[in-house]
Parts: structure tokens; sequence; C-alpha cells
């Protein structure tokens, strides 16, 4: 089973992206919440990975979080639900809300994600209840980190995931000025501090 894979980013088409790790070129499947803090093109990263075989391929899945990718793996235990519509998901909604759509029953929202439809939103609703509380506090390490709700929250697991540690992943979110807006831009500007502090 593979893990994770560390290497550089040679190409990057949604879904789709090429990780080189020691010479050989490892074509991933991600969803858009991972693509958005991949560094560029050229440069290093780390992801957490899925690999799932079917009777006609071989598929590996890679992920910024492993909150990601728990909800990932619990989506694949739900009846109806297979890779393409778990990273569909993923791609369309944040763990965090996906969390908060089951706690509340909102099977509505749900059927606005590519894919899925009102049976299998339904089903999301019933099957992932016990399970949603358990993915989304994965990746909020020791330390401050659960301290970080939202948007902040997902910024903490994406720089964990790319190799910061917790109380600098912390250090970073809480610096940036004005720290509301998207878990995206969040990230963005933390990366930025994290560039300057080190010049």
């Amino acid at each position: 089973m593979i893990g994770s894979l560390r290497g550089n980013i040679i190409s990057k088409a949604p879904p789709q992206l090429l990780l080189e790790v020691g010479g050989v070129g490892y074509e991933l499947e991600a969803p858009m919440s991972t693509f958005y803090v991949l560094p560029a093109v050229g440069e290093d990263a780390r992801l957490l990975t899925h690999f799932v075989v079917r009777e006609d391929a071989q598929i590996l899945y890679a992920f910024a979080t492993d909150a990601e990718r728990r909800l990932f793996r619990n989506l694949l235990k739900v009846s109806g639900v297979g890779p393409r519509i778990a990273l569909a998901v993923l791609s369309g909604v944040s763990v965090d809300a996906f969390t908060q759509c089951v706690q509340a029953g909102d099977a509505a929202s749900l059927t606005k994600l590519p894919g899925v439809g009102r049976r299998i939103a339904e089903r999301l609703v019933v099957e992932m209840r016990e399970r949603v509380g358990e993915v989304a506090s994965i990746g909020m390490a020791a330390g401050d980190g659960p301290a970080l709700r939202g948007a902040e929250g997902e910024a903490f697991s994406a720089l964990i995931a790319l190799g910061y540690k917790p109380a600098e992943a912390t250090r970073l979110i809480r610096a940036v000025p004005d720290g509301s807006g998207s878990t995206e831009d969040l990230i963005r500007r933390a990366l930025r501090g994290a560039a300057r502090s080190s010049a």
C-alpha cells in the first residue's frame, strides 16, 4: 500500500497531476481542494494517497490533508458511491461544510454536488452521520491546532500536510493580517509570510 508520496510536481491538469518521485512519475487524481493548495509546477510537494484497484484500472488518489483522505475513504463505504463521486464531493465542498450538511440532515445542499442525486444525498446523510465527527477532527494535531475552526482549521491541516510543524502552522495562520477569507486565501497568505520570514 502506498500511503504518501513526496516529489516534484511535473504537471497539473485537474483532476490529474504527475508527481516525480526518485525518477518515477506517478499519475495521481486529486480533488480540487488539494489542487488549491499545491505549489507551482516544478516545486516539491508531499501528498497522502489512496490506491484503488478495479478490473480495468489501478488508480492512485492524492490528498493534501488526512481529513480529506479520511472523508474520501468513508465516502467509498456508502452504497452507490464510487471514487468518482467521492472525488466530486471533495471538489465541491470542504470537509467542514460536508460535515455540517450531514449533521443538519441537509440532503438538498448535497444534491448540488456533481454526480450526487437525491437518493445518494439521502444515503450520505444517513450513512455518514456517525463518521463525520471523526473525519472533521482529523488533521488537528496537538497544541494550538484544535482552536482553529472553519477556514483557519482547513488551512492549518493543509500546512501540516505540506510539512510544517503544528506550532509553526498555527503561528503562520495567526500572523495573517485580517485572518478572514477563504481557505485558499489564508494558505496563500500564510505561505507568503513563511517565505518572507525565511528570506
